[in-house]
């Protein structure tokens, strides 16, 4: 069966990635134990179906998901549009703690960390990944604006920020990307902040538009995940909202059979 990807243009300032883009967090961290090696394959299966976009934080891990995907894309990094994120720190003796820094002179050290993790000298798009309320947002776009002109990164994007913070990051720097949980069980997006990307001309890019893995339909008992997954403390995931939503996503499989859209029929 032949694949074409298709492109999309994140921002006006030149950004084009693949329509669809590869999250590397589970590869690390919050769904379970950890496989390098299968993990290493599927970014490199991913980009040769043409991916461009593969996005990974340095909060992954912590710290070992950027050091994963540098190794992955070693050979191949022109190939490659390489997302990555700084602001949430976590703890590295409680991974249960974290806190949110969004300094001047935490993004300039957060990024060269990042760079020297990823192997590489320049990051295609780096994002604050939450925002803090404790740094003014110019502030905080200041400083990776810095980082733009001297040469470490190439586009900024934020993560998780509201419609009045991006209008005050965009007035400091152009803003090319906008990343925020969105699909059918998380629509939040659409009450206003679709509006002003689309206003001010910002990418969006949805994280998670599967549901974390629970709008697939693969997960049926919440006995089903390991341990150390993070989904067991997910209020989505826990005692009646877990048979609530999976109400739901048995309705969304009905409505996939009806349209033609079920995994077994696209490969038919």
């Amino acid at each position: 069966m032949s694949f074409r990807m298709n492109a999309r243009a994140l921002g006006h300032g030149g950004l084009r990635v693949s329509a669809l883009g590869l999250g590397c967090m589970g590869m690390s961290d919050f769904y379970g134990q950890r496989d390098d090696a299968e993990s290493i394959a599927t970014i490199h299966r991913a980009i040769d179906l043409g991916l461009t976009l593969i996005d990974t934080a340095d909060m992954y891990g912590p710290w070992t998901n950027e050091e994963l995907v540098g190794t992955a894309i070693k050979d191949r990094r022109e190939r490659v549009m390489l997302a990555t994120k700084f602001g949430i720190v976590r703890d590295p003796h409680d991974a249960s703690k974290r806190g949110v820094c969004g300094t001047p002179d935490y993004v300039r050290a957060a990024c060269d960390a990042s760079l020297r993790r990823l192997g590489g000298e320049v990051i295609d798009l780096y994002y604050q990944h939450r925002v803090d309320p404790q740094t003014p947002i110019e502030e905080t776009v200041g400083a990776m604006a810095d980082l733009v002109r001297a040469g470490k990164v190439r586009y900024l994007g934020l993560s998780e920020a509201g419609p009045r913070t991006l209008r005050r990051a965009q007035a400091a720097h152009p803003i090319a990307v906008l990343q925020t949980e969105y699909s059918l069980w998380s629509r939040e997006p659409e009450a206003e902040t679709l509006a002003v990307c689309r206003e001010l001309g910002i990418g969006f890019v949805a994280y998670a538009p599967l549901g974390r893995g629970f709008l697939t339909g693969s997960i049926k008992r919440f006995e089903d995940f390991a341990p150390d997954d993070y989904r067991r403390h997910s209020p989505r995931f826990q005692g009646e909202n877990f048979q609530t939503n999976l109400d739901l996503v048995r309705h969304i499989q009905a409505l996939a059979t009806e349209k033609g859209c079920t995994a077994a029929q696209l490969r038919s």
